[in-house]
């Protein structure tokens, strides 16, 4: 795999929350100084990646959300130099996240196992139900994880997993937070377990709709006005998108509060890390504990 910049950046970003969460305990002004740095850096790398979901992979979604992390991770930045403490919560969480999802990442045998293994996966979930397409070895990365479907007219479908479709993504954010917080390991380990064993079988079952929607043309009632949108030249791309870039995504996002709301269920310590997304976005204070905070502030 080709190392890019956003591949290089991503490692700054990192060393720099980590370095944050190695300086919180003895001395908290320099840490704010070198966290506020971080997240302006973490801006930097969502504000890199905006051309790649939006233009190369077409996802409005993800690119949106780049562009809204742009300014939102600045903020954040500034809001922990000035005082507000509790961000080193969220700053320790990305540092996790980083420590759990680089690995992945940068070594190609451990990059090639988990996607494999998903696929495996993902193939034999498509055979239950069915469905016998080609599973043989990507092109691209030269992993076995190419799924080929044939119609009746001779044409191919061709998709092949990635590193992104593993779902180590999603599980490095969970890893990541419920590491950050403090609370007793055992209620750390359930959290992590409920979190970890749900994405994992979801994230399988998105694999299976992808790559069965685009093998089987589900959506080409949407040819007219996605093409129009997107700029797809081959009209046999719109299940595709439609599956993947719209529907997958959309229920990804949904999927991802639910587990949230069953992770904070065991481990509600992490209350103090939504509170602050939620004083973040809207400007406005939140005690989802409905208890009194120490300093005061509800």
């Amino acid at each position: 795999m080709t190392t890019t910049f956003p591949d290089y950046l991503v490692w700054v970003v990192i060393a720099a929350f980590v370095a944050t969460a190695a300086l919180e305990g003895y001395d908290r002004d320099l840490a704010r100084g070198v966290g506020m740095g971080a997240w302006v850096l973490f801006g930097l790398f969502w504000g890199v990646l905006f051309p790649r979901f939006a233009f190369e992979m077409r996802s409005f979604i993800e690119g949106t959300l780049c562009l809204v992390a742009v300014p939102l991770c600045v903020y954040t930045g500034y809001q922990l130099y000035t005082g507000r403490d509790s961000l080193f919560v969220l700053s320790r969480g990305v540092a996790a996240m980083g420590l759990i999802y680089v690995p992945f990442l940068t070594i190609e045998p451990l990059r090639q196992w988990i996607v494999e293994l998903v696929s495996a996966q993902t193939n034999a979930v498509i055979h239950l139900l069915g469905y016998d397409p080609d599973f043989t070895i990507a092109e691209q990365n030269g992993y076995h994880s190419a799924f080929i479907f044939h119609d009746s007219n001779g044409h191919r479908y061709y998709t092949y997993l990635v590193l992104a479709c593993t779902g180590i993504g999603s599980m490095s954010i969970f890893g990541g937070l419920i590491a950050a917080v403090r609370a007793p390991l055992r209620r750390k380990i359930s959290a992590f377990a409920v979190a970890i064993s749900i994405i994992w079988v979801l994230n399988v079952i998105r694999n299976v709709f992808i790559s069965v929607a685009f093998g089987n043309q589900w959506f080409q009632i949407f040819v007219g006005p996605v093409t129009s949108l997107t700029g797809y030249a081959d009209p046999k791309m719109v299940s595709f998108f439609i599956a993947d870039r719209v529907l997958s995504q959309l229920l990804a996002v949904i999927s991802l509060v639910v587990i949230l709301w069953l992770v904070v269920r065991i481990l509600p310590e992490l209350l103090t890390v939504i509170e602050d997304v939620i004083y973040l976005v809207s400007g406005r204070e939140y005690d989802l504990s409905q208890r009194t905070r120490a300093d005061g502030r509800r």
